[in-house]
């Protein structure tokens, strides 16, 4: 088989390797002496400075090389002289290539074209790079080796490295909210005898030690109310969950979740509260409560409008939720307006209104909205509403046909709670593929008496591709779940 182009060039650089080695030269020392960032040494003339980084470029003019040196904080251009450096150490560049990361001392100056440059006096290999970085990204035989190798996407994406700087800054203003309402911040367990929170798919794994299985948590929820039950009367956690689902444009199997918990509140206050922690946000990080976003424009101006579940339903669909109550009927109804829906796996009232209203209705809801009021079958884990049992205190957040917050008043009676569960229990032995299961301990932590209590959780990385208005989850998330690589 032929050698290909980065055969040949990984070859070289081992070779080079190994002749630094003869000249006793490092290739990969232990420690560097960086003094200044690239922004730092590009302040002023004179300073004397040792930077170092990785070489983005390199132009050679006989007696003189000019590098690019890039670091975190930027760009820097380099100027090797035979007349500043003796004629072995000016040699020894050649064995410098794109890619490697060194160290340079000397001192700065503007060359006659405007551009702040180190004279180097002494230089120093730090890492030799075997692989060369790719010119441009669309060099590359497929798109998801932007987010399969993020290490070399980072390298050249400006635009990138951005998108995660305000990802960091994002969860520590959510911090900073929460904190300064005196919630508490906590950890709950990923790894769970019982999977619970949410209507998902879990990831099962087996403890060996103690011969039992064991699932990655789908949400926070039932660990976090166990410490309302504990007596902590606000509690938040930033962590990640796992659901056992395809891979969609807004869908990562392992995503990154902020839930809270407030005893003595209802879902009233947790509207006024979101409204206050985006209000924050977006003067942080937008400086506007307009932002622009898969071209349109969010007005988060509060207050947002409030619409109910079953108004919008009747509206999008024509179908009447007063009149139709069954799942035969809801299938009937779907049926006679020709609406298509894949509905294998899909059991029960609740689970094909859910259905309908997320391939259907969903998707045109721009918002910002609350959509108010769901039925109680599709809240397993709702308070009933005290004027209308059947409905719950809930309110999702829509945001550009994507669901971005699921808030309820928590149900505290154990013995309904126990009923919810009983009957996804009774849908699943007909074929029901994603329910929750009855949870014992949590129901013993009920008994012992929750107070009236609401609460919410809100996906960081969909509030991430609105906020930074990127198309797809993968480009929020440094490193996305992808399919196998076929070869390394």
């Amino acid at each position: 088989m032929s050698k290909t182009r980065l055969d040949i060039f990984k070859e070289k650089n081992i070779k080079k390797i190994k002749q630094l080695k003869q000249l006793e030269i490092q290739a990969f020392p232990q420690k560097s002496e960086r003094t200044d960032t690239a922004k730092e040494a590009l302040k002023k003339d004179g300073l004397r400075v040792t930077v170092a980084g990785r070489i983005m470029a390199w132009r050679g003019h006989g007696q003189i090389q000019f590098a690019d040196l890039v670091d975190e904080s930027g760009k820097i251009q380099l100027v090797f002289k035979t007349d500043v450096l003796d004629k072995k150490e000016f040699k020894r560049l050649s064995f410098f290539n794109i890619s490697d990361i060194v160290q340079a001392s000397g001192e700065t100056f503007t060359t006659t074209a405007g551009e702040r440059t180190v004279l180097v006096k002494k230089y120093k290999l730090l890492t030799k790079a075997i692989r060369p970085l790719p010119n441009k990204w669309h060099g590359l035989k497929d798109i998801e080796e932007r987010y399969r190798q993020r290490y070399v996407d980072l390298n050249l994406n400006k635009e990138a490295r951005q998108v995660f700087y305000v990802r960091t800054k994002l969860i520590s203003l959510m911090r900073q909210f929460f904190d300064k309402r005196g919630f508490l911040e906590v950890e709950t367990p990923i790894l769970q005898p019982i999977y619970g929170g949410a209507t998902a798919k879990p990831f099962k794994t087996h403890h060996h030690a103690l011969g039992k299985d064991f699932y990655l948590r789908v949400a926070d929820e039932l660990y976090l109310k166990r410490l309302i039950v504990g007596g902590f009367e606000k509690v938040y956690e930033i962590g990640h969950d796992f659901r056992n689902e395809g891979l969609e444009r807004s869908r990562n199997p392992e995503f990154t979740q902020i839930e809270f918990y407030w005893a003595y509140a209802n879902y009233e206050d947790l509207m006024k509260l979101t409204e206050e922690l985006f209000e924050f946000l977006l003067i942080k990080i937008n400086k506007s409560l307009k932002l622009k976003s898969n071209n349109q424009v969010f007005d988060f101006s509060p207050p947002w409008p409030r619409i109910a579940y079953k108004k919008i339903i009747s509206e999008q669909t024509e179908i009447d939720l007063e009149k139709i109550k069954t799942e035969e009927s809801l299938l009937k109804e779907i049926k006679n307006r020709k609406i298509s829906l894949n509905l294998a796996g899909v059991v029960g009232y609740a689970a094909v209104l859910d259905t309908l209203f997320k391939k259907v209705v969903r998707p045109k809801l721009t918002g910002p909205l609350f959509l108010i009021d769901y039925p109680y079958e599709l809240k397993p884990l709702a308070k009933r509403k005290a004027d209308n049992p059947q409905l719950t205190g809930t309110f999702q957040l829509l945001v550009d046909g994507h669901e971005l917050i699921n808030a309820y008043d928590e149900l505290n009676d154990p013995v309904d709670q126990r009923k919810r569960w009983e009957e996804e229990m009774e849908l699943a032995k007909k074929g029901l593929a994603e329910y929750q299961l009855i949870d014992e301990d949590y129901l013993r932590a009920l008994e012992y008496g929750m107070p009236p209590t609401a609460g919410w959780g809100l996906g960081i990385d969909r509030l991430m591709m609105i906020l930074t208005d990127q198309k797809s989850i993968k480009d929020v998330i440094l490193f996305p779940t992808l399919k196998p690589e076929l070869k390394l």
